[in-house]
């Protein structure tokens, strides 16, 4: 699955720092802006316990868990939306993502130089909101016109595009991004997934802090609270440099030893990685045998013929039935055999919505 996460955010704010921690890529993390010139793209683990719990039950040959994809942007200046900097570039490569992770400076460092001079993580996401508000309207504007001229011709689908794209231009102008837009029904929202418009991509904005911020944040981060708290958004903290610092760590004892000194049940890189699937809309369903237990990717809703087809294309044309076994009742009585004799197994049709979690095997015939 080709869904991508853009890491996103000013110049020296720690972006290719944390993209070294979270990717198996190698960005040139340096004390100086467009450090990162191409975008830097990297396919990571996600993290799941339950995928290592069922691993210690089946004891396979072989253990493959899901992946994500992140994509390390070069950073964003003022006036980006005329091409400013590395504007053209960073909207096009903005563009091609299908979720945001801004990253925001919410640490003093006299050592890291800040692009306008002062720490600011509000002004900061401002301007970055500016630069892509800016070019939405522009799209929106372009496409104005059109949907309305169809819309008094007759076309009822114009008529509904004209009044989403109406609804987001007095947001952009009122300098609010698009997802702040509530759309009414399944209609406008796939009107809303053909537009591309950038401000109304899934974002999580990840606060970038020190080492003493980084169990319960500071001022910094508070303040990117109250200025986000009417978007339909996240947040994450995360002390990027520690971060740096754990993943050097290879031991597994001493590991969670300077997590518990930092007051941290897991790796603030754990708990990125995974919010950047959930923000994609993607969840996890599992195959589980002595040859192999795998996380299989999927998205959010997706019906059991999808999730076949994941496997193999074959599978979903050929589908007949899956037969489902819940994460829980699997880890509680330890094998498929098990499961069956006490009933935790269902079998489901084309219409089931596949569950994250789920423990699935497909029959199908070709």
């Amino acid at each position: 699955m080709s869904l991508k996460c853009g890491i996103v955010g000013l110049p020296n704010v720690g972006k290719s720092t944390l993209f070294n921690c979270i990717s198996s890529g190698r960005a040139q993390a340096a004390n100086f802006p467009f450090c990162t010139i191409e975008p830097n793209l990297g396919s990571t683990s996600v993290p799941d316990r339950r995928l290592d719990a069922l691993s210690a039950i089946c004891k396979p040959q072989r253990t493959i868990p899901a992946t994500v994809d992140i994509v390390d942007i070069a950073g964003l200046v003022r006036g980006a939306s005329r091409g400013e900097g590395l504007g053209n570039q960073f909207l096009a490569n903005i563009r091609e993502c299908d979720a945001i992770l801004h990253v925001l400076r919410c640490f003093d460092d006299g050592n890291v130089v800040h692009v306008d001079g002062s720490v600011d993580p509000v002004r900061d996401k401002e301007v970055v909101d500016l630069e892509l508000q800016i070019k939405d309207l522009e799209t929106i504007e372009s496409r104005l016109g059109k949907a309305e001229k169809a819309g008094k011709a007759g076309d009822k689908e114009a008529r509904r595009t004209f009044e989403v794209l109406s609804r987001y231009k007095a947001a952009l102008e009122q300098g609010r991004s698009c997802r702040s837009v509530a759309l009414l029904n399944d209609e406008e929202e796939a009107i809303a997934r053909n537009l591309f418009l950038l401000t109304n991509k899934p974002v999580l904005y990840v606060c970038n802090v020190d080492e003493a911020s980084a169990a319960k944040g500071n001022r910094y981060v508070e303040a990117v609270r109250e200025a986000v708290k009417d978007e339909n958004a996240g947040i994450l903290v995360i002390a990027a440099k520690t971060e740096a610092e754990i993943a050097e760590i290879e031991d597994f004892e001493e590991r969670k030893m300077f997590l518990d000194d930092l007051g941290l049940e897991e790796s603030g890189v754990v708990r990125l990685i995974q919010g950047a699937y959930h923000l994609l809309g993607l969840q996890t369903f599992f195959t589980a045998g002595a040859d192999e237990c795998r996380a299989w990717t999927i998205h959010v809703g997706d019906k059991a013929p999808k999730a076949a087809g994941v496997i193999h294309t074959d599978f979903e044309k050929g589908f007949i039935r899956a037969e489902v076994i819940k994460y829980e009742d699997f880890v509680t009585l330890r094998s498929e055999s098990a499961c069956r004799a006490a009933g935790k197994l269902a079998t489901e049709g084309k219409d089931y919505v596949v569950q994250d979690g789920d423990i699935m095997h497909f029959l199908f015939n070709v």
